[in-house]
């Protein structure tokens, strides 16, 4: 078996502990262990993300209609 991410036991347990329920099987702690590739592609995007700088459709529309007093 491949080594687990760091994460994996202390999760568990944390789970174990809040919950009262241990991991079920294998494939569990397999679907826990692929939560670190995901965490760290969420933290890769850190800082290149933006809110949009002109407003979505509909907000536009409801500013539009506000200004013009319909």
């Amino acid at each position: 078996m491949p080594t687990e991410p760091e994460l994996v036991v202390p999760t568990m347990e944390a789970i174990r502990r809040w919950s009262g329920v241990d991991l079920p099987n294998a494939a569990a702690r397999a679907g826990l262990a692929d939560h670190a590739a995901l965490i760290a592609e969420i933290e890769a995007l850190r800082g290149t993300l933006q809110f949009e700088e002109e407003p979505s459709g509909f907000e536009a529309a409801l500013r539009a209609c506000k200004e013009s007093g319909q």
